[in-house]
Protein backbone atom coordinates (compact mmCIF):
# COMPACT_ATOMS: atom_id res chain seq x y z
CA UNK A 1 0.00 0.00 0.00
CA UNK A 2 1.41 3.39 -0.97
CA UNK A 3 1.23 6.52 1.12
CA UNK A 4 0.02 8.37 -1.93
CA UNK A 5 -2.98 6.20 -2.69
CA UNK A 6 -5.53 8.96 -3.15
CA UNK A 7 -7.99 7.64 -0.62
CA UNK A 8 -5.30 7.69 2.09
CA UNK A 9 -4.41 11.32 1.45
CA UNK A 10 -8.03 12.38 1.39
CA UNK A 11 -9.37 10.25 4.24
CA UNK A 12 -6.56 9.98 6.81
CA UNK A 13 -6.11 13.36 8.45
CA UNK A 14 -3.86 12.12 11.25
CA UNK A 15 -0.25 12.22 10.07
CA UNK A 16 0.94 9.48 12.45
CA UNK A 17 -1.80 7.13 11.28
CA UNK A 18 -1.03 7.86 7.63
CA UNK A 19 2.67 7.13 8.23
CA UNK A 20 1.88 3.89 10.06
CA UNK A 21 -0.42 2.78 7.25
CA UNK A 22 2.26 3.48 4.69
CA UNK A 23 5.10 1.74 6.55
CA UNK A 24 2.93 -1.30 7.27
CA UNK A 25 2.30 -1.57 3.54
CA UNK A 26 5.96 -0.99 2.71
CA UNK A 27 7.09 -3.65 5.16
CA UNK A 28 4.66 -6.21 3.79
CA UNK A 29 6.53 -6.10 0.50
CA UNK A 30 10.04 -5.60 1.89
CA UNK A 31 12.72 -8.00 3.06
CA UNK A 32 11.70 -8.58 6.67
CA UNK A 33 15.29 -9.24 7.70
CA UNK A 34 16.29 -5.80 6.42
CA UNK A 35 13.30 -3.98 7.91
CA UNK A 36 13.23 -4.70 11.59
CA UNK A 37 13.56 -2.94 14.88
CA UNK A 38 16.38 -3.30 17.37
CA UNK A 39 18.81 -6.04 16.26
CA UNK A 40 17.87 -9.68 16.20
CA UNK A 41 20.81 -10.90 18.30
CA UNK A 42 20.65 -10.10 21.98
CA UNK A 43 23.69 -8.40 23.48
CA UNK A 44 22.88 -6.80 26.82
CA UNK A 45 20.27 -5.14 29.00
CA UNK A 46 20.05 -1.48 29.87
CA UNK A 47 17.67 0.38 32.14
CA UNK A 48 14.44 1.65 30.62
CA UNK A 49 14.34 5.39 29.86
CA UNK A 50 11.16 7.43 29.30
CA UNK A 51 10.31 7.37 25.61
CA UNK A 52 11.90 3.98 24.88
CA UNK A 53 9.89 1.66 22.67
CA UNK A 54 7.97 -0.74 24.94
CA UNK A 55 8.28 -3.48 22.31
CA UNK A 56 11.89 -4.04 23.45
CA UNK A 57 10.97 -4.27 27.15
CA UNK A 58 12.04 -7.57 28.73
CA UNK A 59 9.01 -8.50 30.85
CA UNK A 60 10.62 -11.68 32.18
CA UNK A 61 13.45 -9.60 33.61
CA UNK A 62 10.84 -7.26 35.12
CA UNK A 63 9.10 -10.25 36.75
CA UNK A 64 12.40 -11.38 38.29
CA UNK A 65 13.77 -8.01 39.38
CA UNK A 66 10.73 -5.70 39.56
CA UNK A 67 12.73 -3.27 37.38
CA UNK A 68 12.33 -2.24 33.77
CA UNK A 69 15.04 -3.23 31.27
CA UNK A 70 15.44 -2.87 27.49
CA UNK A 71 17.11 -5.61 25.42
CA UNK A 72 19.89 -4.23 23.20
CA UNK A 73 21.61 -5.87 20.23
CA UNK A 74 25.22 -6.00 19.19
CA UNK A 75 24.43 -6.72 15.52
CA UNK A 76 22.16 -3.71 14.98
CA UNK A 77 23.73 -0.26 15.27
CA UNK A 78 21.20 2.46 15.93
CA UNK A 79 21.79 5.73 14.15
CA UNK A 80 20.77 9.35 14.47
CA UNK A 81 18.48 10.57 11.67
CA UNK A 82 17.66 14.24 11.19
CA UNK A 83 14.91 15.32 8.79
CA UNK A 84 15.23 18.78 7.23
CA UNK A 85 12.00 20.10 5.73
CA UNK A 86 11.81 23.14 3.45
CA UNK A 87 8.85 25.21 4.71
CA UNK A 88 9.11 28.14 2.30
CA UNK A 89 6.19 29.45 0.23
CA UNK A 90 7.30 27.67 -2.95
CA UNK A 91 6.33 24.43 -1.21
CA UNK A 92 2.70 25.56 -1.56
CA UNK A 93 2.83 24.60 -5.24
CA UNK A 94 -0.05 22.24 -5.96
CA UNK A 95 -0.31 19.33 -8.35
CA UNK A 96 -3.74 17.77 -8.31
CA UNK A 97 -5.17 17.13 -4.86
CA UNK A 98 -2.15 18.06 -2.74
CA UNK A 99 0.76 20.47 -2.43
CA UNK A 100 4.50 19.93 -2.20
CA UNK A 101 4.25 20.77 1.51
CA UNK A 102 1.66 18.04 2.08
CA UNK A 103 3.80 15.57 0.13
CA UNK A 104 6.86 16.62 2.17
CA UNK A 105 5.00 16.17 5.46
CA UNK A 106 3.92 12.64 4.59
CA UNK A 107 7.34 11.76 3.20
CA UNK A 108 9.03 13.00 6.39
CA UNK A 109 6.45 11.26 8.56
CA UNK A 110 7.00 7.95 6.78
CA UNK A 111 10.77 8.18 7.15
CA UNK A 112 10.46 9.16 10.82
CA UNK A 113 8.10 6.29 11.56
CA UNK A 114 10.35 3.77 9.81
CA UNK A 115 13.46 5.06 11.59
CA UNK A 116 11.68 4.88 14.95
CA UNK A 117 10.77 1.26 14.22
CA UNK A 118 14.49 0.58 13.71
CA UNK A 119 15.21 1.95 17.19
CA UNK A 120 16.95 5.01 15.71
CA UNK A 121 17.00 8.51 17.13
CA UNK A 122 14.98 10.90 14.96
CA UNK A 123 15.18 14.71 14.93
CA UNK A 124 13.85 17.54 12.82
CA UNK A 125 14.81 20.90 11.34
CA UNK A 126 12.03 22.92 9.71
CA UNK A 127 13.52 25.69 7.59
CA UNK A 128 11.42 28.85 7.85
CA UNK A 129 11.96 32.41 6.66
CA UNK A 130 12.40 33.68 10.23
CA UNK A 131 14.74 30.94 11.43
CA UNK A 132 15.17 27.22 11.97
CA UNK A 133 12.99 25.12 14.27
CA UNK A 134 15.01 22.32 15.82
CA UNK A 135 13.87 19.14 17.52
CA UNK A 136 16.74 17.11 18.94
CA UNK A 137 17.18 13.55 17.72
CA UNK A 138 15.81 11.10 20.30
CA UNK A 139 14.35 7.62 20.39
CA UNK A 140 10.81 6.64 21.25
CA UNK A 141 7.21 7.38 20.39
CA UNK A 142 6.97 10.41 22.66
CA UNK A 143 9.59 12.19 20.58
CA UNK A 144 8.00 10.87 17.38
CA UNK A 145 4.66 12.39 18.39
CA UNK A 146 6.31 15.79 18.96
CA UNK A 147 7.91 15.53 15.52
CA UNK A 148 4.57 14.68 13.88
CA UNK A 149 2.92 17.63 15.64
CA UNK A 150 5.54 20.04 14.29
CA UNK A 151 5.23 18.62 10.77
CA UNK A 152 1.46 19.05 10.84
CA UNK A 153 1.80 22.75 11.73
CA UNK A 154 4.76 23.81 9.62
CA UNK A 155 4.72 26.08 6.50
CA UNK A 156 4.53 26.84 3.74
CA UNK A 157 5.23 30.54 4.13
CA UNK A 158 7.79 33.17 3.19
CA UNK A 159 11.16 32.69 1.58
CA UNK A 160 13.76 30.01 2.27
CA UNK A 161 15.73 30.44 5.50
CA UNK A 162 18.25 33.28 5.36
CA UNK A 163 21.83 31.97 5.68
CA UNK A 164 22.08 34.29 8.72
CA UNK A 165 20.20 31.60 10.67
CA UNK A 166 22.37 28.68 9.60
CA UNK A 167 24.48 29.31 12.71
CA UNK A 168 21.61 27.81 14.71
CA UNK A 169 22.57 24.42 13.27
CA UNK A 170 25.91 24.58 15.10
CA UNK A 171 24.05 24.85 18.42
CA UNK A 172 22.55 21.43 17.78
CA UNK A 173 25.85 19.75 18.58
CA UNK A 174 28.53 18.15 16.44
CA UNK A 175 27.36 14.54 16.56
CA UNK A 176 27.40 12.98 13.10
CA UNK A 177 23.90 12.36 11.74
CA UNK A 178 22.25 11.00 8.63
CA UNK A 179 20.41 14.02 7.22
CA UNK A 180 17.47 13.75 4.83
CA UNK A 181 16.70 17.13 3.27
CA UNK A 182 13.22 17.39 1.70
CA UNK A 183 12.98 20.42 -0.58
CA UNK A 184 11.91 21.69 -4.00
CA UNK A 185 15.43 23.13 -4.47
CA UNK A 186 13.99 26.58 -5.17
CA UNK A 187 16.64 29.18 -4.34
CA UNK A 188 17.36 32.76 -5.36
CA UNK A 189 21.03 33.18 -4.38
CA UNK A 190 22.38 29.67 -3.80
CA UNK A 191 21.13 29.69 -0.20
CA UNK A 192 20.37 25.95 -0.35
CA UNK A 193 23.86 25.16 -1.64
CA UNK A 194 25.31 27.25 1.21
CA UNK A 195 23.28 25.24 3.70
CA UNK A 196 24.50 21.96 2.20
CA UNK A 197 28.11 23.21 2.34
CA UNK A 198 27.65 23.90 6.05
CA UNK A 199 26.18 20.46 6.68
CA UNK A 200 29.05 18.89 4.77
CA UNK A 201 31.53 20.84 6.88
CA UNK A 202 29.93 19.28 9.97
CA UNK A 203 30.69 15.88 8.37
CA UNK A 204 27.07 14.73 8.18
CA UNK A 205 25.91 12.20 5.59
CA UNK A 206 23.25 13.84 3.41
CA UNK A 207 20.38 12.65 1.24
CA UNK A 208 18.51 15.30 -0.78
CA UNK A 209 14.96 14.42 -1.83
CA UNK A 210 14.01 16.94 -4.53
CA UNK A 211 10.21 17.32 -4.82
CA UNK A 212 8.59 18.33 -8.10
CA UNK A 213 5.01 18.18 -9.35
CA UNK A 214 4.11 16.26 -12.47
CA UNK A 215 2.64 19.50 -13.82
CA UNK A 216 6.09 21.11 -13.43
CA UNK A 217 7.76 18.28 -15.29
CA UNK A 218 5.24 18.36 -18.16
CA UNK A 219 4.40 22.10 -18.09
CA UNK A 220 0.76 21.15 -17.68
CA UNK A 221 -1.24 23.79 -15.81
CA UNK A 222 -4.74 22.98 -17.08
CA UNK A 223 -5.22 26.03 -19.30
CA UNK A 224 -3.48 28.62 -17.12
CA UNK A 225 -1.33 31.08 -19.08
CA UNK A 226 0.10 33.11 -16.17
CA UNK A 227 2.43 31.54 -13.60
CA UNK A 228 3.33 33.19 -10.28
CA UNK A 229 6.48 32.81 -8.21
CA UNK A 230 5.09 31.88 -4.79
CA UNK A 231 8.00 33.47 -2.92
CA UNK A 232 8.61 36.70 -4.84
CA UNK A 233 5.16 37.31 -6.34
CA UNK A 234 6.66 37.76 -9.83
CA UNK A 235 4.47 36.57 -12.70
CA UNK A 236 5.19 35.35 -16.22
CA UNK A 237 2.96 34.76 -19.24
CA UNK A 238 3.40 31.34 -20.83
CA UNK A 239 1.95 29.47 -23.76
CA UNK A 240 2.43 25.81 -22.77
CA UNK A 241 1.84 24.51 -26.30
CA UNK A 242 4.58 26.59 -27.91
CA UNK A 243 6.96 26.64 -24.91
CA UNK A 244 6.90 22.92 -24.09
CA UNK A 245 9.95 21.84 -26.09
CA UNK A 246 12.20 24.71 -24.97
CA UNK A 247 10.95 24.36 -21.39
CA UNK A 248 11.77 20.66 -21.21
CA UNK A 249 15.26 21.29 -22.59
CA UNK A 250 15.91 23.97 -19.97
CA UNK A 251 14.42 21.79 -17.23
CA UNK A 252 16.56 18.80 -18.24
CA UNK A 253 19.69 20.99 -18.10
CA UNK A 254 18.63 22.43 -14.73
CA UNK A 255 18.03 19.04 -13.14
CA UNK A 256 21.34 17.73 -14.46
CA UNK A 257 23.12 20.79 -13.06
CA UNK A 258 21.51 20.19 -9.66
CA UNK A 259 22.51 16.52 -9.76
CA UNK A 260 26.09 17.34 -10.73
CA UNK A 261 26.38 20.08 -8.10
CA UNK A 262 25.27 17.72 -5.36
CA UNK A 263 27.45 14.93 -6.70
CA UNK A 264 30.45 17.26 -6.45
CA UNK A 265 29.56 17.75 -2.78
CA UNK A 266 29.29 13.95 -2.28
CA UNK A 267 25.58 14.27 -1.53
CA UNK A 268 23.08 11.55 -2.49
CA UNK A 269 20.29 12.96 -4.68
CA UNK A 270 16.88 11.66 -5.70
CA UNK A 271 14.15 13.41 -7.68
CA UNK A 272 10.72 12.73 -6.18
CA UNK A 273 7.71 13.31 -8.46
CA UNK A 274 4.56 13.96 -6.47
CA UNK A 275 2.42 11.36 -8.24
CA UNK A 276 4.88 8.61 -7.26
CA UNK A 277 4.91 6.60 -4.00
CA UNK A 278 7.64 7.20 -1.43
CA UNK A 279 8.98 3.63 -1.47
CA UNK A 280 12.28 4.57 -3.14
CA UNK A 281 13.01 7.20 -0.49
CA UNK A 282 12.38 4.60 2.23
CA UNK A 283 14.77 2.20 0.48
CA UNK A 284 17.39 4.96 0.19
CA UNK A 285 17.21 5.46 3.95
CA UNK A 286 17.52 1.74 4.68
CA UNK A 287 20.46 1.42 2.28
CA UNK A 288 22.37 4.32 3.85
CA UNK A 289 21.55 2.98 7.28
CA UNK A 290 22.82 -0.51 6.44
CA UNK A 291 26.12 0.98 5.27
CA UNK A 292 26.61 2.85 8.55
CA UNK A 293 25.78 6.04 6.63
Amino acid sequence: MSLLDSYILTSIKNLSLAAKTTIDGFMSGANKSAVKGTGMEFSQYRKYLPGDDLRWMDWKMFARSDRYYIRESETETNISLRLLVDSSASMDHRDGAYSKMEYARYLAAGLAYLANMQGDSVGLYTLKEGGIFSLSARQGFQNLNRLMHELEHTGPKGKFTNPLYYKDIYSGGRKKELLVFITDMYQEKDEIYKLLDLLNALRHEIIVLHIMGRNEIDLDYKGYTTLEDLETGATIEVNPASAAKAYKEVLTDHLENVRQELLSKHIYYRLMIMDQPIDEALRDFLYKRSKGY
